[in-house]
């Protein structure tokens, strides 16, 4: 059995400052970071066989975070980015509402109506998603895989294993900075069993 626990970069300033990222990045918060680490002690007697994150900073930061003393190497894959969000990228959500009111509630309302007029379509991202499963299920085929990447990437990935449309992209639950989702892949069969968790957010620990 293949177990990939997939989690979301730690929280930004972006984030703080209701920013859009896609491609482009900013640090992450001090929340962030200590929501990596009780993370990472979450994980801590996991023994991984690969840890894959996007490139973007913020979820390299958060990798080598969630590493913590494994002797692994974080192997940075481009199809893990988050969506391309093309000219709305570094613009608060109110000055993209303003500017592109129809686009803006397609993107959050009527996903499968989006049409972009910069950055990515929800199909090409899914056509990421498809690539990367791919990819990793050809390199591995059991083990624990930690996988870093972003909200609207771990969405389509989730929507995927559903078999949903893409009408459903935004079907609760909420992915939260460093939430916790588990999927067990076993003979081509893919089972969420934790979607979206946050509980290590909840409870006293101690990083040592």
């Amino acid at each position: 059995m293949l177990k990939l626990y997939i989690t979301r970069h730690g929280e930004t300033i972006w984030n703080t400052q209701g920013r859009l990222q896609g491609w482009q990045d900013s640090d992450l918060t001090e929340s962030g970071i200590q929501n990596a680490l009780a993370l990472s002690n979450r994980l801590k007697d996991i023994e991984f066989d690969a840890i894959y994150a996007s490139p973007s900073n913020r979820t390299v930061k958060t990798a080598y975070l969630l590493k913590g003393s494994r002797n692994k190497m974080i192997i940075e894959e481009p199809n893990l980015r988050e969506i391309f969000l093309g000219n709305w990228e570094g613009q608060t959500h109110e000055e993209v509402e303003e500017q592109y009111p129809e686009e803006y509630y397609a993107f959050w309302h009527t996903p499968h109506l989006y049409i972009p007029t910069s950055g990515e379509s929800f199909e090409q991202l899914q056509a990421r998603v498809t690539d990367f499963l791919n990819h990793l299920t050809s390199q591995h085929q059991d083990g624990n895989i930690l996988i870093v990447t972003h909200t609207v990437f771990i969405k389509a990935l989730l929507m995927y294993c559903k078999k949903l449309a893409v009408e459903q992209l935004w079907a609760p639950p909420f992915i939260h900075d460093t939430s916790l989702s588990i999927i067990e892949i076993r003979n081509g069969n893919m089972d969420i069993t934790m979607e979206g968790d946050i509980s290590h957010r909840n409870v006293e620990w101690f990083y040592d």
